[in-house]
């Protein structure tokens, strides 16, 4: 049976975007995404768009305009995000069975988190997003948490994932024991405010610009916003061993707190957060093995290699537990 995005020819992506009150010349240009399928649509005048149609399924047409209402709560107080484009007085369209967006293209690089003064610029960018989503919560968007990432994530790996039989023990017991950590990690933390967040704050989301008016990181992408804690949008900007963490969030926090408080409890969930990602990842690969473009992309997906270093991914993470959390 053929995929749902088989519908979306060439074709059917210009008819959408005229639909919209879009002029396209008939040039397309497929981006970089898995998830949901992103064009760079060519205009008739004007510089081009980039137009995103939504999975089939994965979320609500509610969800989606709480996502847009967000983005242009942001916008609306000069933070630098990319909000979709008002076409025809509303932000979300319907061509067959899609749902789709367009938006100003924007360009840039990725930010260079080895300099400080990036981490505290977009620190108080950061800052002031969750200024913002710390105002209200939520109605229909999804909730961060050990059930979201965790638990579910790993019951539908375990009824439908074909994990190798002589790896499936391990896997288990590593899951079960990693889950069980991070939920006493969520209770050192204790009761923590939830917020909208971007969501999924990597640096592939965070675009730099080195001049002009829009000098400084903007931020694309917030298909993942979702409620949870402000750690969540930080973690990610962080690599290396624990002294340059360290010193990365220091970095981090010295342009957040400019804007928003940072409740220090939230750093027992760093590692806890990391690890429900690294579950929820191999569970989103998995439900999407019926869309061409993941066997193309993720080839070595359910292989014995892969699952034995998910096993060793997830011991390490079991050990970083154990640990104490960041000091700033």
């Amino acid at each position: 049976m053929d995929h749902p995005y088989a519908a979306l020819t060439p074709e059917a992506v210009l008819d959408a975007c005229a639909s919209a009150g879009l002029r396209p010349d008939g040039r397309l240009l497929g981006l970089n995404s898995y998830e949901n399928r992103v064009y760079q649509v060519y205009m008739d005048e004007g510089p081009p768009v980039v137009v995103k149609f939504y999975r089939p399924g994965r979320w609500t047409r509610e969800q989606i305009e709480e996502e847009h209402a967000f983005a242009h709560e942001l916008a609306e107080r000069e933070i630098p995000v990319v909000p979709p484009l008002v076409l025809d007085n509303r932000t979300l369209h319907k061509a067959g069975d899609f749902h789709f967006a367009a938006y100003e293209r924007r360009g840039g690089r990725t930010p260079n988190l080895e300099n400080p003064d990036v981490l505290e610029w977009i620190g108080r960018f950061i800052g002031r997003i969750h200024l913002v989503g710390s105002t209200k919560p939520f109605a229909f968007r999804e909730t961060l948490d050990q059930k979201s990432f965790g638990r579910e994530p790993r019951a539908w790996l375990l009824e439908r994932a074909s994990i190798p039989a002589d790896l499936l023990p391990s896997w288990k017991a590593v899951t079960e024991q990693a889950l069980f950590l991070v939920e006493k990690s969520y209770e050192r933390a204790g009761d923590i405010r939830l917020i909208r967040l971007h969501g999924d704050c990597h640096p592939g989301n965070i675009l730099w610009t080195d001049y002009g008016e829009r000098q400084g990181p903007h931020f694309v992408d917030l298909d993942d916003s979702r409620m949870g804690p402000a750690v969540q949008d930080l973690w990610m900007l962080l690599s290396g061993d624990r002294a340059a963490m360290t010193h990365g969030l220091s970095d981090v926090l010295a342009g957040y707190e400019e804007f928003m408080e940072f409740d220090r409890r939230e750093l027992h969930l760093v590692e806890a957060l990391r690890t429900l990602r690294l579950i929820h990842y191999s569970a989103w690969i998995a439900r999407r093995w019926d869309d061409p473009a993941f066997p193309a992309a993720f080839p070595w997906f359910g292989t014995a290699r892969y699952w034995q270093d998910r096993i060793l991914e997830l011991k390490e993470q079991i050990a970083l537990m154990g640990e104490p959390p960041l000091a700033v």
